[in-house]
Parts: structure tokens; C-alpha cells; sequence
């Protein structure tokens, strides 16, 4: 894994989209895994400022809170479209995303993995470091699934700033697994803000466990880690 630290989240946005946009270039077709919450949208936000460099681009949603409409302003869907979708144009038939309200939560699982298995690997896979060091939402547990999934969501994942208006919460999420995640030819990791120190930290030891899924990353050959200064506080 190779640690860049940017005095700002401003200057790590930056220096992310740059690989983005290079990779665009040389694959313009290029397949984009795009996660969702504040950590890429600084990356976003530039992607859009040179949308005419991704006309052709493909992206596969990295994860979804289980059981929110669609339509929901909180789902990671409704995030993708305001902020990286709807910005580049990208057309439905360049973009696959889980149903949140799929019938059969298994199925529809299964159907994204199929749908990877024919249209990939992921080219540039961009991730965010959770506060308990899940990569989308494989959670730390004993054992990780290495294909799409169904995840019960650990304490942390249901306080994600992104379900503090969810009445009642929601308790599963779908997922992308971690050997799709970690067939990408490239992963971008992006850390930011003094609240992620502590886990950053226990990432930057380089010990490797399921009990700290991000770990792992230290086992794959193209890992770009963009940071700020504040979250390497504790390093």
C-alpha cells in the first residue's frame, strides 16, 4: 500500500481524481467501483468538473443500506446520482447498483456478482476506511465473504451519518465481497478528517486480520492511500 499524505482533503481530492482521470484515459470504457459517503466527494465533485474525460465510463455501486426505497435521500443510490451519475451522464446501461428492496436480498446478490463476473474485473475500485475498518460493508468478523452479499451491520456501520434520520435504523446492508473488491486492478483508499486517527492508525500497523477488514489491503499489489494530515493525527 502506498500512503499519501495531503496537508488537506481539498489537495487528497485532488491528487485522486488525477489517477481516475489518467486511468480514463488510457481505458476510457474504464469500470468504476464508487463507494459513497464524505470521503469521495471531494473526488467526485472534480470528476464532474472534467466530465468530457469519462463519456464512456462504467460504474458498479459498491454497497446499499437494505430495505430504503431508492428513491430515498439516504441511500447510496440517491448519493451516486447527485454526485458522480447525473454529473457525467452516465446512462443505465453503464451503470449496475443494488435494489435495496430486491424480494430476495440473495438473489439480488447474486445477480451483481454475475453481473461483475461478466463485465469486469473493476479497473479502479475507490473505497473509504469505515470506523470499525470495514471496506463497504464487510464488517470484521471471524471469516469474510468473498462475493456479493447480504451483511448484518455492525454498531458503527447503523450510526453512519448517513442513517441519522432512519427511524428505526436499518439493520442489513448489500455488499459487494471482498475477493471482487480485491480483484480490481487498482483501489484507491481515501481517509480524511481527525475522526478517523484511531482506526487509521490501527490500519498503518499493517497487521493483518478479518477482525479489521481495510488489513487486507496490505496484501494487494496497486493500493493507493490518499489521506489528510488530520487523519494521520495518531500515526
Amino acid at each position: 500500500m502506498k500512503i499519501d499524505v495531503s496537508p488537506t482533503f481539498e489537495e487528497l481530492s485532488e491528487k485522486a481524481a488525477a489517477l481516475v482521470e489518467t486511468a480514463a484515459t488510457a481505458k476510457p470504457d474504464l469500470l468504476l467501483c464508487a463507494a459513497t459517503g464524505g470521503s469521495p466527494t471531494g473526488l467526485y465533485k472534480r470528476m464532474a468538473a472534467a466530465a468530457e474525460a469519462y463519456q464512456q465510463l462504467r460504474v458498479i455501486k459498491l454497497d446499499e443500506w437494505g430495505g430504503l426505497p431508492l428513491s430515498h435521500p439516504a441511500t447510496c443510490e440517491s448519493y451516486l446520482r447527485q454526485h458522480l451519475l447525473e454529473p457525467l451522464t452516465v446512462s443505465d446501461e453503464r451503470y449496475a447498483g443494488f435494489n435495496s428492496q430486491s424480494e430476495d436480498p440473495e438473489s439480488e446478490c447474486g445477480r451483481m456478482s454475475d453481473w461483475l463476473a461478466d463485465n469486469g474485473p473493476i479497473d479502479v475500485c475507490i473505497l473509504g476506511l469505515g470506523m470499525n475498518g470495514h471496506l463497504g460493508l464487510n464488517e470484521p468478523s471471524e471469516s469474510l465473504q468473498p462475493r456479493a452479499h447480504l451483511a448484518t451491520l455492525s454498531d458503527e456501520s447503523r450510526q453512519h451519518d448517513m442513517l441519522k434520520d432512519i427511524e428505526g435504523g436499518i439493520a442489513v446492508g448489500l455488499t459487494l465481497g471482498m475477493a471482487e473488491l480485491f480483484n480490481s486492478k487498482t483501489i484507491i483508499l481515501l481517509v480524511n478528517g481527525a475522526h478517523k486517527s484511531d482506526i487509521f492508525a490501527s490500519l498503518l500497523k499493517a497487521e493483518i486480520s478479518t477482525s479489521l477488514p481495510a488489513s487486507l489491503l496490505w496484501l494487494h499489489p496497486d493500493v493507493q492511500c490518499f489521506c489528510d494530515r488530520e487523519a494521520m493525527a495518531k500515526s
